[in-house]
C-alpha cells in the first residue's frame, strides 16, 4: 500500500472520530477519582455505545500489517487501575455474565467485573493511542488494525456486556449516592487549576518519553 493510501485511511474521518472518543475514554478511566459513582456509572453509559459505534465505523483494514505495535499499559498499570475503579464500584462492581463461553460447563451463574470490562477496554485503547501518537504512518497501520481485529474477538464483546450492567444500575431502585464512600470532596475550578492536572498513568507516559528523548540526544 503507498504511503499516500496509506496517510488517507489513518487521516480519515471516522478514524479521527475514533481516536477521540478513545481519548476521552481514557482520560475518564485515568481520573475516574474526580466522580462520584453516580457520576461515574452514567459516564460509562454515554461513552460505551458511543465508543462502539466508532469502533465500528473504522475502515476494514486488510490482514498486511503485521508488525506488533508497541505495549505501553504494564501489568502494574492495569492492576492500579483496576483496584481504582473496583473500589469505587464496590458491591455494584459483579453482575452475572450470559455471553461467555464457560457457561455451558457451570451449573451456577458465572460473575464478571464491570472494572474489568472498563480496564480490559481502556488498556488495549490506550496502547492504540500511545502507538498512534508516535505519527508513523506504517506504525499507525498497524496500530489501527490491531485495534480493530482486538475489538472484534475481544473487547467489543467486554463493551456490551458492561452496557448491560450499567443499564441495569441506572435504571434500578439501586440508590448510587447512599454511600459515603463513592462521595468525593468536591473542588472548585480554581483548586483544579492550581493543581498538577496528570494522571498517574500520564505521568508514567510522560517518563517514559522523557527517556526516549535522553536517549535520542545521546547518540
Amino acid at each position: 500500500m503507498s504511503k499516500s493510501s496509506t496517510e488517507s485511511i489513518v487521516y480519515s474521518k471516522n478514524v479521527i472520530e475514533f481516536v477521540t472518543v478513545a481519548n476521552e475514554f481514557c482520560a475518564f478511566a485515568e481520573k475516574n477519582g474526580r466522580f462520584t459513582l453516580s457520576e461515574f456509572i452514567d459516564k460509562l453509559q454515554k461513552l460505551f455505545p458511543l465508543l462502539y459505534l466508532k469502533a465500528s465505523l473504522l475502515p476494514v483494514l486488510v490482514d498486511e500489517f503485521l508488525d506488533t505495535p508497541e505495549k505501553f499499559v504494564n501489568e502494574v498499570d492495569y492492576n492500579y487501575l483496576l483496584n481504582k475503579i473496583s473500589e469505587k464500584l464496590g458491591q455494584f462492581d459483579s453482575y452475572q455474565e450470559v455471553f461467555d463461553a464457560n457457561m455451558q460447563f457451570s451449573e451456577t451463574a458465572l460473575e464478571a467485573s464491570l472494572a474489568e470490562n472498563v480496564c480490559d477496554i481502556y488498556q488495549d485503547l490506550k496502547d492504540f493511542l500511545m502507538a498512534f501518537q508516535i505519527g508513523s504512518t506504517d506504525v499507525m497501520m498497524d496500530a489501527l488494525w490491531e485495534c480493530q481485529n482486538n475489538f472484534a474477538t475481544y473487547w467489543g464483546q467486554k463493551l456490551v456486556n458492561g452496557l448491560r450492567a450499567i443499564h441495569s444500575l441506572r435504571y434500578s431502585n439501586v440508590d448510587l449516592n447512599e454511600d459515603n464512600q463513592f462521595k468525593h470532596l468536591e473542588k472548585n475550578e480554581e483548586e483544579i487549576d492550581d493543581e498538577e492536572d496528570e494522571s498517574w498513568v500520564s505521568k508514567h507516559f510522560n517518563s517514559y518519553s522523557e527517556e526516549e528523548d535522553l536517549k535520542n540526544n545521546d547518540l
